[in-house]
């Protein structure tokens, strides 16, 4: 699900511009437009970040969230100067092909599969792959994002690992379609499974008060790493892309500053990303 309309970076740009108050507003102000992830945004980690970056640096970060196939497509586009995103593989085709710039990585945390405790399939405790073979002969209710995003390439990658075909065209199998926060919802009305990233999870905990219907079922399979990163889109590509902006965003956020932010950064006591900038 995109939070912000794709269409040319003057509009982006306007409609941005217009969730901020105006007393933000100048004739010098500096404005850096990302698109990244929305679980960065449905994790508030976003909202905290923000604020500490325009104190160090003057730059007002604003940003468009979405799933990360729908996030590099804006930085092939044109419409955005820098990405927060995570699918590893996506990102490197994206500077092969000579979009992106200075990638960096920045924090982590992991993915999970989170399901009703009741647990109809049987798959806590067992690792990712017997988990979704589970599922699937269970023919248990399971939630994709189905959305091209980071979290989205995972799981069909997971699936692809275990052997068994993606699920696409089978009753049980639901594509949302939209965002983490959504995608966990609707899996929750449907007494569902799905995978999402350990960040949002945790927010939906906190949402629900420390009793989520919803339980994490397997973690800890090394799999599941779930690396976030920085990309500066390429001036040689987008004439427009304000690439030093972009370059004081990616140093900030992987110095110690920026890095100790991401640390603190928790929920009921719980971390939802561990800095990891080299």
């Amino acid at each position: 699900m995109v939070r912000t309309k794709h269409v040319c970076r003057t509009v982006v740009l306007l409609l941005l511009a217009s969730l901020i108050p105006a007393g933000f507003a100048g004739a010098q102000e500096k404005v850096l437009l990302m698109a990244t992830t929305t679980s960065t945004e449905d994790t508030g980690l976003l909202n905290g970040i923000a604020p500490e970056f325009k104190k160090a640096t003057g730059i007002d970060l604003r940003w468009t969230a979405t799933g990360t196939g729908k996030a590099l497509k804006l930085g092939e586009s044109c419409d955005v100067d820098v990405l927060m995103v995570h699918a590893p593989d996506a990102e490197k085709k994206f500077v092969a092909d000579g979009f992106g710039i200075n990638r960096k990585e920045i924090m982590y945390n992991d993915f999970v599969i989170i399901g009703p405790a009741a647990d109809p399939a049987g798959v806590k405790g067992k690792s990712v792959k017997d988990a979704l073979l589970a599922i699937q002969a269970k023919k248990a209710n399971f939630v994709s994002r189905g959305d091209k995003s980071g979290t989205h390439m995972m799981e069909l990658g997971l699936w692809k690992a275990s052997g068994a075909a993606v699920p696409e065209k089978e009753a049980w199998y639901a594509q949302a379609g939209q965002g983490m926060m959504a995608t966990i919802t609707i899996a929750a009305e449907k007494n569902g499974y799905t995978l999402a990233d350990r960040g949002t999870y945790i927010k939906y905990e906190n949402n629900m008060k420390g009793a989520p219907p919803l339980k994490i079922l397997v973690e800890g399979d090394q799999t599941l790493l779930n690396q976030y990163s920085v990309i500066a889109v390429n001036p040689a590509k987008c004439q427009k892309a304000q690439v030093e902006l972009a370059t004081k965003f990616s140093n900030w956020i992987a110095a110690p500053e920026g890095q100790k932010l991401i640390k603190e950064f928790k929920l009921m006591g719980k971390p939802l990303f561990t800095p990891n900038a080299k």
